[in-house]
């Protein structure tokens, strides 16, 4: 073969050897790049959970994940109870009542009052604040029973449940009231009443208010079953010492002065009655008047171990609480409740005053 096509073909050939190598490298180093494009890729997924993949094949969020999310981001309620006052034992024993649902429940709870039950525009600002802060729900014990009902509307408007307790409204808006059966504990006091002075003589009353509807009814379960089922019993005067014992003191005093044969005094509420036994001390007419209270605490508690006071109607302070906290978690999550939760009354004296059941109910 001529020197010249030798040439020829070894050109050629050195030239297509170069072609060659010049793919292999370019093959290589494009699948070097694929390959850590896939090795990122791999590593990626498994640094966390691996990506979960619904039905259809498209990414997904995997479910665990997504219902501990969910239940990191529930709040915990919130509800602030606003009460008649935080002078007497009776709400101090509410309060510890309230503290237990709470607890129990998992729910945050405030507990409020004015410094007197005489204070209802104190009460409505602590109330308009309350509904300010947007509550889950909210406890309400009105001192006037018709006053605060703008605000309930406006809480209505805004879908907080209202919970009334102890004292219930002249509105239809609280979901449930939880409180005791006021104008049937008054009948009972009545009756008391009536035995204990022998179904005749002279009686009053000192009364805590005139615009709550405890302060209503309590007078008016005493005064109508003393006229209606005693003819025998009159009543000479009611008069209002707003809760406040020092006020109760002047206004019992001031009845017995008026009527020296006076034969019993009922009143409706820890401080009316601890008012009426001072007024007796000072008067020195132990063992001449009668004297029924209501609710507990140690002064009527001492009266009664005394002889001073024959007895009274307790309620269930600490049930009331509960029952508020407890129906506000039910009406936050929808559930029906009752129009009214009876929190129950009894009548104790010094007979029954160590008994069990009694001692479950009265606070110091």
């Amino acid at each position: 073969m001529p020197k010249t096509t030798n040439m020829f073909v070894f050109t050629v050939f050195v030239l297509m050897l170069a072609s060659t190598l010049m793919a292999c490298s370019g093959g290589e180093e494009t699948t070097g790049e694929m390959g850590n494009e896939n090795t990122a890729e791999r590593e990626t997924q498994t640094d966390g959970q691996p990506e979960a993949v619904d039905e259809d094949g498209q990414n997904g969020t995997n479910q665990e994940e997504t219902d501990d999310n969910e239940a990191n981001t529930d709040a915990t309620y919130s509800i602030p109870i606003v009460s008649k006052g935080f002078q007497h034992q009776f709400w101090q024993a509410v309060h510890n009542g309230a503290e237990q649902a709470a607890d129990e429940f998992g729910v945050e709870i405030t507990f409020e009052g004015p410094d007197t039950e005489a204070q209802v525009d104190k009460q409505l600002e602590m109330l308009r604040t309350a509904l300010d802060r947007d509550p889950d729900a909210i406890g309400f014990a009105a001192l006037d029973s018709q006053a605060s009902i703008p605000l309930l509307t406006q809480a209505q408007e805004n879908d907080i449940p209202v919970i009334a307790f102890d004292s219930g409204v002249e509105s239809d808006i609280p979901v449930t009231t939880a409180a005791t059966d006021n104008y049937a504990a008054a009948q009972e006091a009545a009756e008391q009443m009536a035995e204990l002075i022998g179904g005749e003589g002279k009686v009053a009353v000192i009364a805590h208010d005139q615009t709550s509807q405890t302060g209503i009814e309590r007078r008016d379960g005493f005064v109508e079953t003393i006229e209606n089922n005693h003819p025998n019993i009159e009543l000479v005067d009611i008069q209002y010492g707003g809760g406040d014992h020092l006020k109760s003191t002047d206004a019992a005093k001031a009845i017995m002065q008026a009527y020296p044969d006076l034969d019993g005094i009922f009143g409706t509420n820890e401080g009316s009655a601890i008012g009426v036994v001072n007024a007796v001390k000072e008067m020195n007419k132990e063992g001449e008047i009668v004297i029924i209270g209501f609710d507990s605490g140690q002064q009527q508690i001492d009266a009664i171990r005394d002889g001073v006071m024959a007895g009274a109607i307790t309620q269930n302070p600490v049930g009331i609480g509960y029952e508020t906290v407890k129906a506000a978690v039910q009406a936050i999550n929808g559930e029906e409740l009752p129009e009214v939760i009876d929190t129950g009354f009894f009548w104790y004296d010094a007979n029954n005053l160590d008994d069990e059941d009694i001692q479950a109910v009265i606070y110091e």
